[in-house]
């Protein structure tokens, strides 16, 4: 007889051996894994290259004096090098020494040859900022001890041999060694006084500038006023008085400026450094415009960290320079986390209040079915377009109200009727919307249900519930709602390009300092919402693509990358780390 039991086994065995691993599901256990190791691994390499390549400008690269075979001095920084197949016509003209040399080279690399790009700067005196410089093509290269790095408010960085130094036109060091002594001895006193004539051109007369035009605005006002019968002519009298005061208080105030930054002129003049480039010309630097001088090939390696940590410093804190090619970014900066901020506090309420109401008092149906499908295909549209309609709608149309409401003194000049802070933020938080309506409405939907009705049980009513109930358990679900479109807003650049973004703005969007009062009944306080403003990723782009040398412009393109990169992991970690703390207190309402 046949055993039913070693029957039941045989089948079971044969069932396993018919099951497929797919069945299973271990390919797709590897396939996923798979999948998100590489997208982690593109990440992480893109995080890396960018931060190698940001940090790494920074760096200070010895300098090189090269002679070529047609007989050109180059006295540079290597800055990149990379191989090449040279041309034909090019390995014709050698002799047959140089012929054998470069056949060498191209036997050990398949064909190609090694060229170095070198940044040999002195732009006023040749006209070009680098040389491509074959290693076939060199007769002579060496790292002079006291060739002098300096780097200046204009026309780039300076190359060249300290001959003497001056004051008041005296020779008072005539070598290498003394004359660096004596640039290290008054340097940081000289740029002490560039800074503080700094502070006077733009703080001191910015200030009394604003003052007489507030005094002037509520002239033209009072006149206008006084043309419609809304006061008298008294009232218009006075406001004459009080332009007239302020504009000879103003005119005092400049007078002493202006003296005050002449004084400080003149003392910085009375300093001059000669030096020879490595050509042989001479020429002068009056050290008033260098921002940092240092003898490259005689650093140590602190003294390297020293001018490392001192570029960041400048890059960080500083004012750009040379057509955004050189200095800092931190009108950038400032401009990008105050429209990010600005955006964030526009987009993240009007988004929870629809969201509230899709989810807890619409009826469903075919409106809000629409209104869904409508949210869902505002989310695909071209960032563009939003800048189109923020420019049309919130510029043109909505700007020009509030100058012809509110400012009608200042017309023509416009107000609100261009681009700035509010008009930026708005059509950002406009295009975020969806993010933050898609993201609170399913933090809403992970409440229980037996929550609101326990809390109707109780007595509440539904906005109770809402209020005390609902919201405080889905405020994990909005804050991540609200950390992506921080994220995407952050990093927007083509509406920014219509709606505010500046490719140099003197003045900042959020100003301390300045700040004296109301202008308006929306120019209130230190965040001057009708600014334009500078933006990193607006940034990254005019350097990197409207630059007139893209060789010089390179190193600015990374580093910047590499800090809007920081900067948003900064906003998006403090509102992660303040949805953690209410996921731990609302455990129920985890999104």
């Amino acid at each position: 007889m046949t055993n039913p039991d070693s029957t039941k086994g045989a089948s079971r065995k044969r069932g396993r051996r018919s099951m497929t691993l797919y069945a299973e599901g271990e390919p797709m256990v590897w396939l996923t894994g798979g999948a998100l190791a590489i997208a982690l691994l593109m990440i992480i390499t893109m995080l890396v290259y960018v931060g190698f390549m940001g940090a790494a400008n920074f760096w200070p690269l010895p300098i090189v004096e090269v002679r070529t075979a047609s007989g050109e001095l180059l006295l540079g920084e290597v800055t990149r090098q990379q191989l090449y197949q040279p041309p034909v016509a090019n390995l014709a003209q050698l002799d047959e020494a140089r012929l054998k040399r470069v056949q060498g080279e191209m036997g050990e690399r398949d064909g190609f040859v090694r060229r170095r790009l070198v940044r040999t700067g002195n732009y006023e005196l040749t006209g070009s900022r680098f040389h491509w410089v074959s290693d076939y093509n060199i007769d002579e290269e060496h790292n002079p001890e006291w060739a002098i790095v300096a780097e200046r408010m204009e026309w780039g960085n300076f190359y060249g041999y300290p001959l003497s130094f001056l004051i008041d036109g005296e020779v008072v060091a005539d070598t290498p060694e003394s004359v660096w002594a004596q640039v290290q001895a008054i340097h940081k006193e000289i740029r002490a006084r560039w800074q503080s004539r700094k502070r006077l051109e733009t703080h001191d007369i910015g200030r009394a500038n604003r003052e007489e035009e507030r005094a002037r605005l509520a002239m033209v006002d009072a006149e206008r006023r006084f043309d419609g019968g809304a006061i008298g002519a008294e009232q218009r009298d006075q406001a004459r008085r009080d332009y007239e005061e302020t504009f000879a208080r103003v005119r005092k105030d400049h007078a002493r400026i202006t003296a005050e930054i002449r004084a400080l002129n003149q003392k910085n003049e009375r300093y001059v450094l000669r030096m020879r480039t490595g050509t042989g010309q001479e020429t002068t630097l009056h050290l008033a415009d260098v921002v940092r001088a240092y003898p490259a090939n005689r650093l140590t390696a602190a003294q390297k960290t020293g001018v490392f940590l001192s570029r960041w410093r400048e890059f960080l804190t500083d004012d750009p320079r040379e057509a955004n090619q050189e200095g800092g970014v931190f009108p950038a900066i400032i401009g990008t986390v105050t429209m990010t901020l600005v955006m964030t506090l526009f987009v993240v309420p009007f988004g929870v209040l629809a969201a509230l109401y899709l989810r807890e008092y619409a009826k469903a149906g075919p409106l809000v079915s629409a209104v869904r499908i409508a949210i869902n295909n505002l989310a695909g549209v071209p960032s563009i377009v939003f800048g189109v309609f923020g420019l049309g709608f919130f510029c043109y149309i909505f700007g020009g109200y509030i100058d012809e409401w509110f400012y009608s003194a200042r017309l023509p000049a416009p107000t609100f009727r261009k681009g700035g802070v509010l008009w930026a933020s708005s059509t950002l938080a406009l295009l975020t919307l969806p993010v933050v309506i898609v993201a609170t409405e399913e933090a809403l939907a992970a409440v229980p249900s037996s929550m609101r009705e326990g809390s109707y049980a109780c007595g509440a009513s539904k906005w109770q519930t809402i209020v005390r109930i609902v919201l405080p358990r889905a405020m994990p679900g909005i804050m991540t709602g609200m950390i992506l479109a921080m994220a995407r807003g952050a990093g927007e650049v083509a509406p920014l390009m219509l709606v505010g973004a500046v490719k140099l703005a003197p003045d900042l969007p959020l100003d301390f300092m300045n700040w004296s009062g109301t202008l308006g009944p929306i120019l209130t306080g230190p965040i001057h919402l009708d600014r334009s403003f500078m933006h990193l990723g607006f940034h990254i782009y005019d350097v990197g693509f409207q630059s007139p040398d893209s060789e010089a412009a390179r190193p600015m393109v990374f580093t910047t990358t590499l800090l809007l990169i920081g900067i948003i992991v900064v906003l998006n970690l403090s509102a992660m780390v303040l949805r953690g703390k209410l996921r731990k207190r609302f455990m129920t309402g985890a999104f």
